[in-house]
């Protein structure tokens, strides 16, 4: 059941109490569920998204040109990040799970073997049909490279709507809005309560048996750095793990892509698959050749040119760009984060309508084509993508961020209106990140030569291409290694099975608790975690 009230919270008894509506909270709360336990969910926001919950998360940010504003990494409101998500889906590779001296010899604590028999049960919470992530290629091209690695989409991403019916009709799982946790009450190794602030400024101790921490990377640090905060020791003391080694995605663009042939064009295309979620082929460099070439995990995929550059002459691709700089409506049309990347601010319309106006006949009939295929289809296309007859496109990557103690978060001085220390963010980007990119590139070259699939137009010169990887990275949204799992309390702030070290029933299941950032977006895997999770949570210790 769905409630927007704290009555009876104080005399509340459930198995597991889940903090945070998101993908993690809602499908860890159904899982739970489904093994027959209670929960208790709790979400800081309401149905819609509210200015005065959303502030809550503000934070300060140290270089803004390489944090993401909070508004657009941190959702306060039922579904959490889903709200954000584009819907991505697809897991950490086996390699991530890897000893790596390319990632500073970050280790994970469990193997790629410990959550692939969860990974099937997350992509169906994730509404995005079977895990599978690779295309079973007749003619494989060997090589550095594979074309064969899939990202799948979520159906529906907002999941409070795809699972509102069954959280709505649930006997098992109790759901709270307007209920924000802003403290722990301890006795001894254990969490007994919590400190529950509600939108009216009452304060209420709720019980917990066992506690899960789904509040999203930086909320889930933010909390737990308050707790240490009031007791030094805990999680590593200050000077420990808690808040360092803080990494999101090293993205951007550095050169164009040019397909030999309409053959392979089309390769690259969004498609429906047989289990009804649209795919998508990615570049992707081999295990071995990561290995041998010193590469941090990375993926790269075609793009339609940069859309905000009228100089495309492009009425279409003029159309998406003019929807997406009014920002009401573009924030509606695509996740926030995204838009922001591809329309800068202040870009100029005139030249926009030009096109639009020269190009009138072709964008007439394409753009309703893709508002429906969008907007209005049962299953709608995830992006925008259109073949042009150059068959020349943008070769974005998405990239590892390698992890550094002193890219970190902390508490900074001000608090927000429930008495709670405000998060201080500094995100840092190092050469190595953009080394790796550059190198990864001038491989992808040599190998779409060989293999005759294409070829790489750089945009800048040799000596230039680090430099703009670096000007370009920015991020905030995936929110990685916070809090990471480790092996022992000296490396890492949550064990195998996302146990905080200092506590035996406080549990962390958010992005925060991954000890490297892999090439995937981190939603799949967390959720996988979850899963793992409760299937622990089911097994009496």
């Amino acid at each position: 059941m769905i409630r927007d009230t704290i009555e009876g919270l104080a005399d509340s008894r459930h198995d597991v109490c889940v903090i945070g509506s998101g993908p993690v909270g809602i499908s860890l709360a159904l899982e739970l569920e489904r093994l027959g336990r209670s929960v208790l969910l709790l979400e800081s926001g309401g149905e819609a998204q509210e200015a005065e919950a959303q502030a809550l998360s503000d934070a300060h940010i140290v270089d803004p040109a390489r944090h993401d504003d909070m508004r657009i990494a941190v959702a306060r409101r039922l579904g959490g990040t889903s709200n954000l998500w584009g819907g991505r889906c697809l897991p950490f590779d086996p390699i991530d799970f890897e000893p790596r001296a390319i990632v500073g010899g970050a280790l994970w604590p469990i193997g790629f073997e410990d959550i692939a028999p969860h990974i099937a049960a997350a992509t169906r919470y994730a509404c995005a049909g079977e895990p599978l992530f690779a295309v079973d290629d007749a003619h494989p091209l060997g090589g550095d490279f594979s074309i064969s690695s899939l990202e799948r989409w979520s159906r529906n991403r907002r999941l409070q709507i795809a699972h509102r019916r069954a959280l709505e009709a649930s006997s098992k799982i109790d759901l709270r809005l307007h209920a924000t946790l802003v403290g722990l009450d301890w006795s001894e190794r254990r969490i007994a309560g919590l400190k529950v602030a509600t939108r009216d400024g009452r304060r209420i101790a709720v019980p917990v048996g066992n506690l899960v921490l789904a509040m999203g990377g930086l909320e889930s640090t933010r909390l737990l750095l308050n707790e240490q905060r009031r007791s030094a020791g805990l999680f590593g003391g200050p000077d420990g793990p808690l808040g360092r080694y803080y990494m999101g995605h090293v993205i951007g663009e550095i050169a164009d892509i040019v397909f030999a042939s309409e053959t392979v064009d089309r390769l690259f295309e969004y498609e429906i698959d047989a289990h009804g979620s649209y795919v998508r082929r990615r570049f992707t460099p081999t295990p071995q050749a990561q290995r041998q070439h010193g590469l941090m995990n990375i993926a790269l995929w075609p793009v339609v040119p940069q859309i905000s550059d009228a100089r495309h002459a492009d009425g279409f691709l003029s159309s998406i760009a003019l929807a997406l700089s009014i920002r009401p409506l573009g924030s509606r049309l695509i996740a926030e984060a995204i838009r922001k990347r591809h329309i800068p601010d202040g870009m100029a319309r005139l030249p926009h309508l030009m096109n639009l106006v020269r190009d009138l006949p072709q964008t007439s009939l394409a753009v309703p084509r893709l508002l429906w295929n969008r907007y209005l289809a049962s299953i709608s296309v995830p992006g925008f993508y259109k073949r042009n007859a150059g068959r020349r496109y943008g070769l974005s990557y998405h990239s590892e961020q390698a992890p550094s103690a002193q890219s970190r978060v902390r508490l900074a001085q001000d608090r927000d209106p429930t008495g709670l220390p405000r998060l201080e963010i500094d995100l840092r980007f190092a050469e190595a990140d953009a080394n790796s990119v550059v190198r990864c590139h001038d491989l992808l070259a040599s190998w779409l030569e060989r293999t005759r699939l294409g070829r790489i137009e750089f945009r800048h010169q040799p000596d230039e291409r680090r430099a703009r990887v670096l000007a370009q990275a920015s991020h905030g949204t995936h929110q990685i290694g916070t809090a990471r799992m480790a092996r022992s309390r000296e490396e890492g702030v949550v064990d195998q099975d996302l146990r905080v070290f200092d506590a035996e029933n406080l549990y962390v299941a958010s992005s925060a608790v991954l000890p490297t950032s892999g090439q995937a977006n981190p939603t799949l895997t967390v959720m996988a975690l979850a899963m793992r999770l409760a299937a622990k949570l089911n097994t009496p210790r």
